[in-house]
């Protein structure tokens, strides 16, 4: 019976309505999250910091992650959850900062676990479409961070661009 059904439902359904059932996204490649994290990692060496970089997907789960030698043990965990925040409220972290500080209608997002409303988490966008974020740690502030992060997307413009 159950067949049967499935087949009459195929059979009235128009064709159209079959491609509203389904919806295709775009994801970063391993290899691209790699690539952009290498990249934010260099920048911030070469400004002397110590960092750890995360890069995640548009679901917010961890690719790829980066410690330097002598970043701090915290940077780990900070860096995930900037890159989490980042892409969970598709907004960047300094921005979400500001939106979010104490007696602004958004401040309780800074309650919710595994959010850093702090500079160095941003996303990573083409064509109109959220790709993931990436998070920085380490550097001795959220401009740096952001800056770090920021050098890590422009490394993969020309891969994500479509």
């Amino acid at each position: 019976m159950k067949p049967a059904l499935l087949a009459l439902w195929l059979a009235v359904l128009p064709p159209s309505a079959w491609a509203q059932a389904t919806h295709t996204i775009k994801l970063l490649t391993p290899e691209t999250a790699l690539k952009a994290a290498q990249a934010a990692l260099k920048k911030c060496r070469d400004g002397g910091y110590q960092a750890t970089v995360a890069v995640v997907d548009r679901m917010g789960v961890t690719q790829v992650l980066l410690r330097d030698r002598y970043a701090g043990a915290h940077t780990v965990h900070t860096a995930q959850a900037k890159a989490y925040s980042a892409v969970s409220f598709r907004t960047n972290t300094t921005e979400l900062a500001e939106a979010t500080q104490a007696g602004r209608p958004q401040s309780g997002i800074r309650q919710l676990p595994g959010v850093a409303a702090v500079g160095g988490g941003l996303m990573i966008e083409a064509g109109g479409s959220l790709l993931g974020a990436i998070g920085v740690s380490g550097a001795p502030g959220g401009k740096e961070d952001d800056a770090c992060a920021a050098a890590g997307i422009a490394a993969i413009r020309e891969d994500i661009e479509f």
